[in-house]
């Protein structure tokens, strides 16, 4: 054998060892990397009803309009259906210088409801920013042309149908009642209403003037209709009295608020008179009952589709407790007072 052709033998022998070798032959075995699959699973919370700030899992909240109802308060009337039911409840002075309800549902929807009356100039102006179903028994026609200038559906006994009844064993004008599934069937935008109060859950101690522990705080309205909501530690609402004796509904249970909002304002026509119109946009005097506390401070709306915004005393937005609010609207020449949370007392151990 010639020294080329040995030298192209052990050439071709050498590149054969290359090619074995690269090309993973023999019994080598394959190099392989796999990256494990990384499962993430992603709760949604529930819905959030925006009347009350409360979980709604049903999502019933968020598939219809506000219910905004006119609901008496004369003894006449007592005790009423359906209040206890309600995301929010406002509290306003009529002729006479007597209270009526306009009860905001949304979250829930009662069976029975009333006993439901007129329409007053106020209303107008409480129900702008949710916009809805108003539902109403009439009214005076300065009444009725301003509430027809609101964003609602109006639903009185002449056109409600089967969503209002009279109640036989009561005596008219206090028997007239509504049906909550069909009266929300009349429609209504917005789908759903817009918040009208910011929420937390988290409270942080607040050293804003005016903020204080509380057990009890009184609304000063006229006579008998003088309100007072003590707050019930046990189950953390306030509790509804007129006359020094619990407010109750139909089933016998006491009217309760997670939150109360008074709100001072002033009637056009002065407070009790027949035409007396609640001014609410500007700012005024509020204090904000909430998980214990006396928020004094004031209220904020720049105008009439707004909700009121509510501060305290260092002009910070006042946050509410998830749940039922009650709303009141007394005069500003009205008493206000609150009694406050005794101070615990200390032991010092010699």
């Amino acid at each position: 054998m010639t020294r080329a052709v040995a030298g192209a033998t052990v050439a071709v022998a050498c590149g054969a060892l290359v090619l074995a070798a690269c090309g993973g032959g023999g019994s080598a075995e394959p190099t392989t990397t796999s990256k494990a699959r990384v499962s993430t699973t992603t709760t949604k919370a529930p819905p959030v009803a925006p009347l009350t700030g409360l979980p709604d899992p049903s999502g019933a909240s968020r598939g219809r309009a506000a219910l905004s109802v006119k609901i008496e308060n004369t003894p006449e009337s007592r005790p009423q259906t359906g209040l206890d039911q309600a995301d929010v409840v406002w509290e306003e002075v009529v002729e006479g210088q007597i209270t009526r309800f306009l009860a905001m549902f949304n979250s829930q929807s009662p069976a029975t409801l009333g006993p439901i009356r007129s329409v007053r100039l106020t209303d107008p102006n409480i129900v702008w920013p949710v916009g809805g179903i108003f539902a109403f028994s009439g009214g005076a026609r300065y009444a009725l042309d301003g509430i027809a200038k609101a964003p609602v559906v109006l639903v009185d006994e002449s056109r409600a149908g089967a969503a209002m009844y009279r109640e036989r064993s009561r005596r008219a004008p206090h028997n007239l009642y509504g049906r909550g599934d069909a009266l929300f069937q009349k429609g209504g935008t917005p789908v759903p209403p817009p918040a009208l109060f910011t929420y937390t859950t988290k409270r942080a101690a607040s050293k804003a003037p005016g903020t204080q522990a509380a057990v009890a705080a009184r609304v000063g309205f006229n006579g008998s209709y003088a309100v007072d909501w003590t707050w019930d530690a046990t189950r953390r609402v306030w509790l509804r009295s007129t006359s020094g004796r619990p407010f109750t509904v139909a089933s016998g249970a006491q009217v309760s608020a997670t939150n109360v909002v008074i709100m001072a304002i002033t009637y056009r026509g002065g407070a009790g008179a027949m035409q007396a119109e609640g001014i609410m946009t500007g700012e005024g005097r509020a204090i904000v009952l909430t998980d214990g506390l006396a928020i004094e401070g004031r209220w904020i709306r720049p105008n009439q589709s707004t909700p009121a915004r509510f501060v305290d005393g260092a002009g910070r937005t006042v946050a509410l407790t998830p749940g039922n609010t009650w709303v009141e609207l007394p005069d500003v020449s009205y008493p206000l007072s609150v009694t406050p949370a005794p101070v615990p007392t200390t032991t010092t151990t010699p």
